[in-house]
């Protein structure tokens, strides 16, 4: 269920210059504010708590979800080329697992590294704060590609409609509105992350840990499976 030549190429599209740079962005907004944040302000648990979750989980994860997910496989829906692909002896199935694996990474390696680090800079993971906000990272992470990749396969406007779930859903709804939390993955994995930290205070989630799992795992799979079934429409599309 894993190409290298698929995982290769997806590598190439995502970190290519350009879109290296758009994923650098926010990580590092993130640590200089988490710097200047420190120098200021000195060592607050409840200032990093809120920094990390306010910004960091709420904004900058789902952002370069958005950036991952779709980049894996959309642009190559839209300028056609997803057809050469799709006429090698590659099982659809593991097309999808490649590129939402490669995209997942991608997602964790520019979220959950800059999100520990930060956590570090602001109270040296004080009652375990940079560590449970890294494992909420981590666990969203997985969700959010998988829920962007299926975007991108769905519209050529993936990046747009990412773009409003991430800050208007989870920034805005998912932090704010209480009713809506319970569909917020930024919730879910904070529903993780609670059991990581001492400070159970600071790192809460109005979802119950053993929903949050069943939530997680039903959505990077659902969604996993119907970007799969995209794939084969666009296949037959291509036939045609």
């Amino acid at each position: 269920m894993y190409d290298p030549t698929v995982a290769r190429l997806t590598y190439r599209a995502l970190l290519g210059r350009r879109r290296a740079l758009i994923l650098l962005a926010l990580p590092l907004l993130l640590v200089v504010i988490a710097a200047a944040v420190r120098g200021f302000n000195g060592a607050d648990d409840q200032v990093a708590a809120d920094l990390l979750g306010g910004f960091a989980l709420a904004t900058m994860v789902p952002i370069i979800g958005v950036i991952a997910g779709t980049g894996a496989i959309g642009p190559e829906i839209d300028d056609g080329s997803v057809m050469y692909l799709l006429s090698k002896p590659v099982k659809r199935p593991t097309i999808i697992v490649t590129k939402l694996t490669v995209a997942i990474a991608v997602t964790m390696v520019f979220s959950a590294v800059p999100t520990l680090v930060a956590g570090l800079i602001l109270n040296g993971n004080s009652q375990q704060i940079a560590v449970a906000y890294t494992i909420a990272a981590l666990v969203s992470s997985i969700a959010y590609a998988a829920i962007f990749l299926l975007l991108g396969t769905v519209t050529r406007h993936a990046v747009v409609f990412g773009l409003v779930y991430a800050l208007v859903w989870e920034a805005l709804f998912g932090s704010l509105v209480s009713g809506a939390r319970t569909l917020s993955v930024q919730q879910w994995s904070l529903a993780v992350a609670h059991k990581a930290t001492d400070a159970g205070d600071l790192v809460t989630s109005d979802v119950g840990l053993p929903a949050a799992v069943v939530l997680l795992l039903v959505v990077t799979a659902g969604t996993t499976w119907y970007a799969g079934r995209r794939l084969r429409t666009l296949t037959v599309a291509g036939d045609e």
